[in-house]
């Protein structure tokens, strides 16, 4: 069962939600927070696993209170649901430890599966905000977000591996793709972290899009 914590400061969107979620079997919406401060009071309170918390709240926007909560709890997954598809906005959700960024003008389906799957460890972009990766010149952000690296940094594997990051695979399915065990691809993750001076997959995705290293098909 997936504990899940809604931040949004409109009323009608988290019973919305809450209606919609209420029909999956795997998902259960434990607390909700209305504001920045609220929200850093209600998730030592309920400890869920995946928080879907919005940006423009009262107080503490959703960036920096998923900064405050990373920095808190960093096995807590926060699945960023906005109506901001600007760049600055993206970047700095990502920089701050978001494990995805959805627009709200996603399908309610689309919303459920993020949730499921950064829960079980994946990445999730909205496909509008990783295509206009493309046109983000490494110039507008900081170094530590896309750090410019080259690619003969990584092995050939490290390069494989890195290829089913950018398709969201978690470790598990890495594994049986590449037919290595969980623990190598653990390894080799963690590696490719440490050469191109990423903290997290979606950074990781950011990186490898905007250095053209895989296709985005």
């Amino acid at each position: 069962m997936i504990r899940l914590m809604l931040v949004d400061d409109h009323a009608v969107l988290r019973d919305g939600l809450k209606n919609i979620l209420g029909l999956e079997s795997d998902i259960e919406v434990v607390g909700e927070a209305v504001n920045g401060q609220d929200a850093l009071t209600k998730v030592a309170e309920y400890m869920p696993d995946v928080i879907l918390m919005d940006i423009n709240i009262p107080g503490k926007n959703g960036i920096e209170v998923t900064g405050m909560i990373k920095g808190l709890y960093p096995s807590i997954k926060i699945l960023i649901l906005t109506m901001y598809n600007h760049d600055e906005y993206f970047l700095s959700a990502i920089r701050e430890g978001a494990d995805g960024y959805l627009l709200k003008d996603a399908p309610s389906d689309h919303v459920i599966d993020a949730i499921r799957s950064v829960a079980k460890g994946q990445s999730v972009i909205h496909p509008s905000m990783t295509k206009k990766l493309l046109n983000i010149s490494p110039k507008k952000t900081e170094p530590e977000e896309v750090p410019v690296r080259k690619e003969s940094l990584l092995t050939d594997r490290e390069n494989d591996v890195l290829h089913c990051l950018v398709k969201g695979m978690n470790n598990k399915e890495i594994a049986q793709n590449l037919f290595i065990s969980d623990k190598t691809v653990k390894i080799h993750v963690s590696n490719i972290f440490k050469k191109l001076e990423v903290k997290s997959r979606s950074q990781v995705v950011i990186y490898a899009v905007q250095n053209q290293l895989v296709p985005l098909t």
